[in-house]
């Protein structure tokens, strides 16, 4: 039975990882062979010439440089805010907390192509009063992705704050422990883990977001990250997959560092939550 499974897991962990090893084979195959009518699963020539296409992108560093920042804020504000929002809605008893929930739920229920264009009216609204905010900035960029993550990051945390006994609270609450030290220093080392699990879900929705950098950043180029450097590799003639491919290669190099970061917090957390 254990080697049924065992090679059950390996097939399926082939057929993920397939489309990954794809991406890399084609960002190091010569032009010759990636464009040719009996491709191979693998090359004797491997080069990195499309890389160095990719890499000579002007102003790629630039592009870089802002989906780090938008992806990082994205990440820090909806910790915090879906944290202390779970919280609430998880501990505290008060009027209107089940309606909320249900808007919560109801909000990832919509697509996001369909408030795509009322989005960008309101941007451009917004940026008359906060203009970093508004169209062109990054800001916008930040502030689209918070409201489009916070429902499902509350309803995330909700779950690992329920999990949490009732009576750690109270045992705190006699001990002289005040509400806000019992969340800083007994919920949230316990809710660690799920603190980390969202963050690997809001990092990845903000760094592969395309659809709302380009709608949003119009003509400022200084300020267009990194998915949208890769549109110029897309040509009407004919487009440079191999430099597709590296770029692609590229972009999930952040993700893939990112998780194994807080892959450390979350074994981390979940050792201290047992031994606890």
């Amino acid at each position: 039975m254990k080697r049924i499974q065992d090679a059950a897991a390996l097939l399926i962990a082939a057929v993920v990882a397939f489309p990954l090893y794809w991406m890399v084979l084609s960002a190091l195959k010569p032009a010759g062979e990636l464009i040719s009518a009996d491709p191979r699963p693998w090359t004797w020539h491997p080069t990195l010439d499309s890389f160095r296409r990719v890499l000579t992108v002007e102003s790629f560093g630039r592009y870089f440089l802002n989906s780090v920042v938008v992806a990082l804020l994205v990440v820090t504000l909806t910790l915090a805010i879906a944290f202390l929002a779970a919280t609430a809605l998880t501990r505290m008893r008060f009027r209107g907390r089940t309606v909320l929930l249900i808007l919560l739920l109801v909000a990832q229920m919509v697509p996001v192509e369909a408030l795509t264009i009322p989005l960008f009216f309101l941007m451009r609204q917004v940026g008359d009063t906060v203009p970093f905010l508004g169209l062109n900035h990054l800001g916008s960029l930040v502030l689209v992705q918070l409201a489009f993550g916070l429902p499902f990051s509350v309803w995330m945390l909700r779950g690992f704050l329920a999990a949490v006994p009732v009576e750690l609270e109270e045992a705190a609450t006699l001990d002289g422990a005040s509400r806000v030290r019992f969340v800083w220093t007994v919920l949230f080392p316990l809710v660690l883990p799920g603190l980390a699990a969202t963050s690997v879900l809001a990092f990845i929705q903000a760094w592969n977001d395309f659809l709302f950098a380009k709608t949003f950043i119009i003509s400022a180029t200084q300020n267009q990250t990194l998915p949208l450097a890769i549109l110029v590799f897309f040509r009407p003639d004919q487009n440079d997959w191999g430099a597709i491919m590296a770029g692609s290669t590229l972009m999930t190099i952040p993700v893939l560092v990112f998780f194994v970061i807080v892959q450390r917090k979350l074994v981390s957390g979940l050792a201290g939550a047992v031994k606890g």
